[in-house]
């Protein structure tokens, strides 16, 4: 592993432990255990390494989504197996990690010119589209706004200000909110996997 790579993969990890605006250089240096001027030779500053570090989790992602949509029988299991992803990185994240993200990911974002990690729908839009030929989601919706709705659906689980942790489990949360959605826009046939698939993802949340 070369030493941009040991300096994401720290960040990432601390970043999500402790929030973005608690980790310092100086902090992520001690971690790393070596000097401060070594990280600024390969990032400028803190931004730019929180926006190699969000690009780098984003590739992860459409990498793990891919993958799903590759080996998933169908479209709805597929979805249920990127719930779990979900599920999984909520519970590594700190409520720090997850509220800064929401205020520094828009920041970074904004002083950059070239806003290529702005969120990609079309590998998620490929998941509705193809629910739609197996006849598990209905033929009347549009695939791209179904898509983009359960893409900010999925991604408002963590938002600490609309669901508050000390009122809502995002158990509930997932449940009432994402669930329910895919139920409204599934077939008979689609809904009665849903059923399944439900009564086994939380049971192991």
């Amino acid at each position: 592993m070369d030493i941009r790579d040991r300096i994401l993969e720290d960040a990432a990890e601390l970043f999500k432990t402790y929030g973005i605006k608690s980790v310092t250089m100086d902090s992520l240096a001690n971690q790393l255990g070596m000097s401060k001027r070594t990280i600024y030779e390969v990032f400028s500053d803190k931004d730019e390494l929180l926006m190699a570090v969000l690009t780098r989790m984003a590739k992860k992602q459409k990498e793990q989504v891919k993958k799903i949509l590759d080996e998933s029988e169908n479209s709805i299991i597929a979805i249920f197996r990127m719930l779990e992803i979900n599920r999984d990185n909520i519970q590594d994240m700190s409520p720090a990690f997850q509220a800064d993200l929401k205020k520094y990911h828009h920041d970074v974002l904004m002083k950059k010119s070239d806003k290529s990690e702005m969120p990609d729908y079309r590998n998620h839009q490929q998941v509705i589209e193809k629910g739609i030929k197996e006849e598990l989601f209905r033929k009347d919706i549009n695939p791209d706004l179904a898509n983009r709705c359960l893409y900010n659906l999925g991604r408002s689980i963590i938002d600490n200000e609309l669901y508050p942790y000390e009122l809502f489990s995002r158990r509930d949360v997932i449940r009432n909110i994402f669930i329910n959605y895919l139920r409204g826009i599934s077939t008979a046939k689609g809904l009665d996997l849903i059923d399944n698939l439900e009564e086994i993802f939380f049971k192991q949340y």
